[in-house]
């Protein structure tokens, strides 16, 4: 018969890793930091990113970009689809975890959940629309058919929200991979917890390895790599809007290779209210083709 104390036991703390390339890597510099609750009490230990973590995000999302930009829209909208349905069935974990980041009680927490929930499925039922909604034939001066269409831009680097744990950040990763990019993300440094718990969701959701990487830690040594990286041709810096000279000296940055920008005016919470088309429509890039009409 064991003697054990078990009302003494201590509590196993969770370590997160990173999520790369569809799997769960430990932090190449091996540091790890406490996630805190609103209270300031430990919640769990976290991977602290380093630069070296952001390169291979990146390679693992260039490898993965070919294969998830050609799957077919349909396709990608069950996806984003089955990402809600595991999100739905693990409800009661992210809105401890929301309740436990954000400070907000059990009623609130349901809601967040729920808006989550709600923004993938409404990104999922634009996959197979925003090529109708952005394509068109164009007028020309000539014997030609003129056609435009949308295409994806490819590896879209992300900075977000740092005061939401998790609506914020489906809101960021939803459009990129809605229109066939691939997306490295750096999530809230004090609130990270969500953005682990979405990783595990990500990986048993039918979402190819590398279309969505999550490093956890502070952005702003990572950052500016994602920034300059040649590599990457878009970068989102929605979780800056707060620094406004942060957000200038990676726009400035992300100048090297001419990538796309997206840098919301509003404050960051303001800006999630409601699912913006113009998510999607920015990550985009336009192919035209002109055909000679025949006799």
């Amino acid at each position: 018969m064991s003697t054990q104390n078990t009302s003494a036991r201590a509590q196993v703390r969770k370590t997160y890793k990173l999520y790369v390339g569809g799997a769960f890597p430990r932090s190449e510099s091996g540091q790890v930091y406490p996630a805190l609750d609103s209270k300031g009490a430990l919640v769990a230990n976290v991977a602290l990113a380093s630069r070296k973590d952001a390169r291979d995000a990146v390679s693992a999302a260039r490898k993965a970009f070919g294969g998830w930009s050609s799957k077919t829209a349909y396709n990608r909208g069950q996806v984003l689809y089955r990402i809600a349905e595991v999100l739905e069935d693990r409800r009661a974990q992210f809105v401890e975890s929301v309740v436990q980041a954000e400070g907000v009680d059990a009623k609130r927490a349901n809601a967040i959940v729920d808006e989550s929930i709600d923004r993938l499925v409404w990104y999922a039922g634009w996959t197979d629309k925003i090529t109708q909604v952005l394509s068109g034939a164009n007028p020309v001066a000539g014997p030609f058919f003129n056609q435009s269409s949308p295409e994806p831009t490819g590896v879209v680097a992300v900075v977000a929200p740092q005061a939401s744990s998790l609506l914020g950040l489906v809101s960021v990763i939803a459009p990129v991979i809605a229109t066939g990019n691939t997306v490295v993300v750096l999530s809230s440094f004090e609130r990270p917890v969500a953005a682990v718990n979405l990783a595990e969701v990500l990986a048993t959701s039918d979402v190819p390895g590398g279309v969505v990487n999550i490093l956890t830690g502070d952005w702003r040594p990572v950052a500016p790599w994602l920034a300059t990286h040649m590599d990457v041709n878009a970068i989102d810096l929605t979780g800056v809007a707060a620094d406004a000279d942060a957000a200038f000296d990676l726009e400035q940055a992300a100048a090297a290779n001419l990538k796309r920008v997206l840098r919301p005016g509003n404050v960051e919470e303001d800006f999630f209210l409601e699912p913006h088309l113009s998510r999607m429509t920015t990550f985009l890039e336009t192919k035209t083709v002109w055909h000679p009409i025949g006799k």
